[in-house]
């Protein structure tokens, strides 16, 4: 049972954002209503498996779906704000539609620690220990605002080797589909 709700129903924003330069960013979720600002860090596959469900559910409650507010600002324009403090570390996520508010509910729990992590980690885990859970519901344009700005966070990675597909470090990669039989 959650010791630590951290709730944003309808935020002034809730954004997907990036720390650092691809290959070494550190993804996040920041959610920001009146005062409060609550930002959470979570894998790339998180942030990709977040958005594409939540487009599915988008399009399961708005078929055709109206997409992001066009009188609102673009979603590409809103960045991390500062100060940046990552409240936990997302293990588990769950999303689901609430039909009386007509709201997307997104909720996070942090990560378990195994015990082996570094120093960092350790601090990580003792903030994680107040907030158990974050729940952001949110309404249709800002889940398309998110979508969108998500897709562009992930597309803006490491680019692809063309011949297998396995992302490039700064130096290259050794591509297996280049060895001579």
């Amino acid at each position: 049972m959650p010791r630590h709700l951290l709730e944003f129903d309808n935020p002034d924003r809730f954004v997907p954002g990036t720390i650092g330069p691809p290959g070494a960013r550190t993804f996040f979720l920041q959610a920001r209503q009146g005062r409060a600002l609550v930002s959470v860090s979570l894998e790339k596959v998180q942030m990709a498996a977040l958005a594409e469900r939540l487009r599915d559910l988008l399009d399961a409650v708005q078929p055709g779906g109206a997409g992001p507010d066009p009188g609102g600002r673009s979603p590409t324009a809103d960045k991390l704000e500062e100060p940046l403090v990552d409240a936990l570390r997302v293990g588990t996520m769950a999303l689901g539609w609430n039909p009386s508010s007509e709201r997307v509910v997104i909720e996070a729990t942090p990560a378990e620690g195994d015990g082996e992590g570094s120093e960092a980690d350790a601090h990580a885990d003792a903030d994680a220990a107040d907030a158990n859970l974050l729940r952001v519901s949110i309404a249709t344009p800002t889940a398309f605002a998110f979508v969108e700005r998500a897709a562009s966070l992930l597309a803006a990675g490491r680019p692809t080797c063309p011949f297998c597909g396995e992302v490039l470090g700064p130096d290259g990669h050794f591509c297996p589909r280049t060895i001579l039989n």
